[in-house]
């Protein structure tokens, strides 16, 4: 197992250097130059030249990379190219209410998928699954802007429960105000990300439910349904676990864009505005971030899927 680790560790930092130096050329493909920007519509060419110099934008994009990276080795993800602000000590601010999101998404997907999921398939041929599965087909199709739109305007417009936008100034300070501003948010992601994920669940139970350890354990006198719950979960919880990296990176994926929806001052709606302004140092950094955040997920997951497995477990030894 520690051998496994440590490759997938070594596996892990050779992917975040290729994700970093893929970051930093995109980046350096997009139109427009923040030195002009920062120099304003009136500036000379020599002022424009001045500011490019400060800012280190007229070396070699490799020396470039080298100084980003080497900053980035160090825990420094620089500074922003427009107001001086520290990119880390912003992205921390941010992660206050990103993470909390994601984390809240994440739990109503599973809240969804995973006992509806199970359902449907022990319901297979009758009416309920029927209806289960076509429901959850129906809602993995949703665009997740229309389906917070419909949220908005069921929840904050006409039964005025929950707040349609925004976040507390203070953040965290009052936990419940914090909370109720991320209901909705949350609900959007979890919701649709629940129904994609019900799927998997009901294909994985369906699969277990065809093992023989499954119709062993029937043909001993216990319904088909108590063979499944008793000696099939586990295996459809392995299964889980599997594909919960690909369903956290839909998720961090999806809070980009219902941060903006929600004028939420999370990473996401940050990255938004940064693209628009250009701000090169503050994007590459929190790419490189969320990047390396759906990378680190995996690699917990990969571990702790051969942790439990015990035929992964038995292939090692």
């Amino acid at each position: 197992m520690l051998r496994y680790a440590l490759i997938r560790g070594a596996l892990l930092i050779a992917g975040l250097l290729v994700a970093s130096a893929l970051i930093f050329l995109a980046l350096r493909v997009f139109p427009g130059d923040v030195a002009q920007l920062l120099a304003g519509d009136k500036a000379t060419p020599a002022q424009v030249d001045a500011i490019r110099t400060a800012l280190g934008l007229d070396q070699p994009l490799a020396l470039q990379y080298l100084d980003w990276i080497g900053g980035v080795l160090r825990g420094d993800l620089g500074t922003s190219q427009l107001n001086g602000a520290s990119v880390a000590a912003e992205l921390a601010q941010k992660a206050q209410v990103t993470v909390p999101l994601a984390i809240l998404a994440l739990t109503i997907a599973l809240l969804i998928a995973v006992p509806l999921g199970v359902a449907s398939a022990m319901l297979r041929g009758r009416a309920g699954g029927t209806v289960l599965n076509v429901i959850a087909q129906g809602i993995a199709a949703v665009p997740v802007v229309w389906a917070g739109m419909m949220l908005v305007v069921v929840f904050a417009v006409w039964l005025r429960v929950l707040p349609a936008q925004g976040f507390p100034q203070d953040g965290w300070a009052d936990p419940a105000q914090a909370l109720q501003a991320l209901v909705l948010p949350a609900v959007t992601i979890g919701v649709v990300e629940g129904a994609l994920l019900l799927r998997f669940v009901r294909s994985a139970t369906l699969q277990a439910a065809g093992q023989d350890f499954v119709r062993t354990a029937a043909a001993t006198g216990l319904t088909r349904n108590r063979a499944l719950l008793q000696h099939g979960l586990p295996a459809v919880g392995l299964s889980i676990v599997s594909v919960l990296g690909i369903q956290i990176a839909g998720i961090i994926v999806g809070s980009v864009v219902v941060e903006q929806l929600f004028t939420l001052p999370g990473i996401g709606r940050m990255l938004v505005a940064d693209v628009g302004t250009r701000d090169l140092v503050k994007v590459q950094g929190e790419l490189l971030v969320l990047t390396g955040m759906v990378l680190l997920i995996g690699f917990v997951v990969d571990l702790v899927h051969r942790a439990i497995d015990p035929r992964q477990r038995e292939a090692e030894e």
